[in-house]
């Protein structure tokens, strides 16, 4: 019981829901990157490369085989291609990630700024930052106050 008492506690804040979007978006992005790589990317380089089609390469252990009987052995490989291909995506699947939470982090550092106007800050940011200012005067009103007891 104790297992579904945590899933429910994990479920209730939000972080399944987070992570359901997450894997909805993950995967709709993913469409987007196989796109991006297959018909943006790899066209140029194997164009460079004088033709050559990085998703049909291989290393071929055995070849394909007839023998007497009619029984047809299918080749043997290794589709080292689809691997540079997935490589390609997982790289540009990184870089893009990372460009994205960087662009996320300013615009929340921005916006946790009470300072900058510019950007609407969050109340409790905002608060916290009005305590801080208000304890930042007490201290220099009690620092004052104590030196003008020291100087009687």
């Amino acid at each position: 019981m104790k297992i579904l008492q945590e899933f429910k506690e994990f479920a209730v804040k939000g972080n399944m829901i987070d992570i359901a979007i997450g894997v909805i978006i993950g995967s709709a992005f993913n469409k987007v990157i196989n796109v991006i790589v297959k018909e943006i990317f790899l066209p140029p380089l194997s164009l460079i490369t004088d033709g050559i089609n990085f998703e049909n390469k291989r290393l071929i252990l055995k070849e394909a085989s007839t023998n007497t009987e009619g029984v047809v052995h299918e080749e043997i490989a290794i589709g080292y291609g689809k691997l540079f291909e997935a490589s390609l995506d997982f790289l540009i699947i990184g870089f893009t990630v990372f460009f994205v939470v960087k662009l996320m982090n300013g615009i929340r550092n921005k916006a946790q700024n009470p300072k900058n106007k510019t950007v609407s800050t969050p109340k409790d940011i905002e608060l916290l930052n009005n305590i801080a200012e208000l304890m930042e005067k007490q201290v220099s009103l009690l620092e004052d106050q104590k030196n003008k007891d020291d100087e009687q």
